[in-house]
């Protein structure tokens, strides 16, 4: 894939890379995935249960387009309420479905999402070849 990732001297070493450089390749983006099913309703009553649906709906996602979470350069997270807590079972999610692949992220804590029991929601750019 042509996409350089770089954490530089001087900033701080996180569980994702501080920047991404594209080269080249077939880019796309995915619109924030929530936990969702197919018939819009709600899955998940836990913060863990709504990630692991929320990934899951973004592999999906990446799948039609060609992708996978491999592929991912660039995620933003928004979560409902967050707490020291929420960011520690985040972490432990995205590192099971990421592995050692760290796009560029970012973490915003919110009041609200679109719907009054979600409590996470994640937007990723991806490169393929």
């Amino acid at each position: 894939m042509p996409v350089e990732y770089l954490n530089p001297e001087g900033l701080s070493a996180g569980t994702y890379s501080h920047v991404a450089v594209v080269t080249g390749g077939r880019t796309i983006h995915v619109s924030g995935q929530v936990a969702m099913d197919a018939q819009g309703r709600v899955v998940g009553t836990t913060f863990e249960a709504q990630a692991e649906r929320v990934l899951g709906n973004l592999t999906v996602a990446l799948a039609a387009a060609g992708a996978g979470l491999r592929h991912v350069v660039k995620m933003n997270t928004y979560v409902r309420d967050l707490t020291p807590s929420r960011v520690k079972a985040f972490r432990e999610i995205r590192a099971r479905h990421f592995g050692d692949h760290r796009p560029a992220s970012t973490l915003v804590g919110t009041t609200a999402l679109v719907h009054e029991d979600l409590m996470i929601e994640i937007e990723v750019v991806a490169v393929v070849d």
